[in-house]
């Protein structure tokens, strides 16, 4: 039963509702913001001012815009455990297994960590263990390097508001400014690696899988013991991990009312 009108605190309401439209837009302008919200310039100005300073929502690069914050980021559910997208994951999971022969995995980013939402374990006898449900920093993953590179400057600076980054081991990126060049890196060419970053003696590299916002995306990565992890191995992985990721993109969404078989 809905509450009484009365009952409404009317800058409450209209910063949720706010906040409610960075699910449908990735970017907000003050006037955007005001038109949809049927408010005042000022008012939206005020309610976006007041979520920027507790995190909920970042300027963007042109200064002229919002984006969602990192405390937003971390409220919502992470892609990768719905049903349908979980489904269309498992071609993807076996083809990327098939063609590195490694551990593979879809990765979710959640604030400044990442998590394994699913995957498939290698079959050499040493290999890379799977843990899905597994979470790590974000900035010491080449999957996480991926999803942070999908982000602009500014919310990546909000995520890390401190130049000194964790040191998860001895070869982890422990600056930011180092890690703007790194994601700079990944845009560049598509990928991202971590070379006993996260864990020590494991090697990865990841590519983007999907979604195309803060809310949807997933990095696919394939992980493998370091002596099966030199460059030439990761250049090549992260090719295969393309065309595996391709499999996602290309794959038919099923229809609301669709039912999938057992």
């Amino acid at each position: 039963m809905a509450e009484p009108k009365s009952y409404i605190i009317e800058s409450l309401d209209t910063g949720l509702r706010l906040m409610r439209l960075f699910l449908d837009h990735d970017t907000l302008s003050v006037t955007d913001a005001a038109r949809r919200l049927g408010v005042a310039r000022s008012t939206a100005h005020r309610v976006l001012s007041t979520l920027e300073a507790r995190g909920f929502a970042t300027r963007d690069e042109s200064g002229r815009g919002y984006s969602a914050g990192p405390e937003l980021v971390r409220l919502g559910r992470p892609a990768g455990y719905g049903p349908e997208i979980r489904q269309r994951l498992q071609s993807v999971l076996d083809d990327a297994a098939a063609r590195t022969g490694e551990t593979v995995t879809s990765v979710a980013l959640i604030g400044d960590q990442v998590i394994l939402t699913d995957g498939r374990e290698s079959q050499h006898p040493v290999r890379v263990m799977l843990e899905v449900g597994r979470t790590h920093p974000a900035h010491a993953t080449s999957a996480g390097k991926v999803l942070l590179s999908r982000m602009t400057t500014e919310q990546v600076c909000a995520l890390y508001p401190e130049e000194r980054l964790p040191e998860v081991t001895p070869h982890t990126i422990t600056s930011r400014k180092h890690l703007l060049e790194e994601l700079a890196w990944v845009r560049e060419r598509g990928y991202a690696v971590s070379r006993g970053e996260s864990v020590w003696g494991m090697h990865a590299v990841a590519v983007p899988l999907a979604g195309t916002s803060w809310r949807d995306r997933l990095a696919l990565m394939a992980s493998a013991p370091a002596d099966r992890g030199d460059e030439a191995a990761l250049v090549d992985r992260a090719e295969k991990l393309r065309h595996s990721a391709e499999l996602f993109r290309s794959a038919p969404k099923k229809s609301p009312g669709s039912k999938s078989g057992s």
